[in-house]
């Protein structure tokens, strides 16, 4: 795996980020994509060794497009610089939650969990009923002294405590988020060597197991929207 490629082809479209450029070095995207599918493979052997259900996914169908939506943005930049997958049970669909990572230079790259997609208001409900009925699970989770070591839990949150919950829960600053992830933050220099990223990713990605593990219990039976 050569993970300095993969983020050498990522400055270059950092650098170069119109259609033109893309399509004349479509042979360099090839490469990169393949090392970078390469290097999700390596990571997967690796998460199996504690979350065994995430091993019958296919690299190819965890990933993400470069391509941008630019319609009701003010950046009209075709792509983004960086390399996306979602690793789950059931692949990158946003629930069930698992291990996210993205590649991007710039030291802009990190590893996530939890749940991202705010816009389903039926998970967030899901979330925030079991959150209420299981605090003390939950207390325990993000108070462990190895997770707080390398986490802090994020997400969107409302100004008050939602209608329909006790505004004095012991949870309640956690009831007003409607998602509930982590993410921590990489240097480029940490990607660089692949073994070492792969050791340290793995190992991260197993503290985070027990706060993905609380919200797929709150999350089981969840289905997507129609779309």
């Amino acid at each position: 795996m050569n993970t300095q490629s993969i983020m050498d082809y990522l400055s270059e479209l950092s650098s170069h980020n119109d259609r033109e450029w893309y399509h004349a070095n479509k042979d360099s995207y090839k490469k990169a994509n393949a090392e970078f599918e390469m290097l999700l493979q390596s990571l997967m052997l690796e998460i199996g060794k504690f979350d065994s259900e995430i091993l019958h996914n296919n690299p190819k169908d965890l990933t993400f497009k470069l391509v941008r939506d630019t319609r009701f943005s003010h950046d009209k930049s075709p792509y983004n610089p960086a390399f996306r997958a979602h690793i789950s049970s059931k692949g990158k669909l946003p629930v069930p939650v698992g291990y996210y990572i993205m590649i991007k230079p710039g030291d802009r790259s990190f590893l996530g969990g939890g749940l991202f997609a705010d816009m389903f208001k039926d998970a967030t409900a899901m979330m925030r009923n079991y959150l209420a009925e299981h605090g003390d699970e939950w207390e325990k989770v993000i108070h462990d002294p190895e997770f707080e070591t390398y986490f802090t839990v994020q997400g969107n949150a409302l100004k008050n405590v939602p209608a329909g919950y006790d505004k004095e829960h012991p949870q309640a600053e956690y009831l007003k988020y409607k998602s509930w992830y982590l993410e921590y933050p990489l240097k480029d220099e940490e990607i660089k060597d692949a073994d070492a990223f792969l050791a340290k990713a793995a190992g991260l990605f197993r503290i985070m197991k027990p706060f993905n593990d609380y919200l797929n219990k709150a999350l089981a039976g969840f289905e997507m929207p129609a779309r």
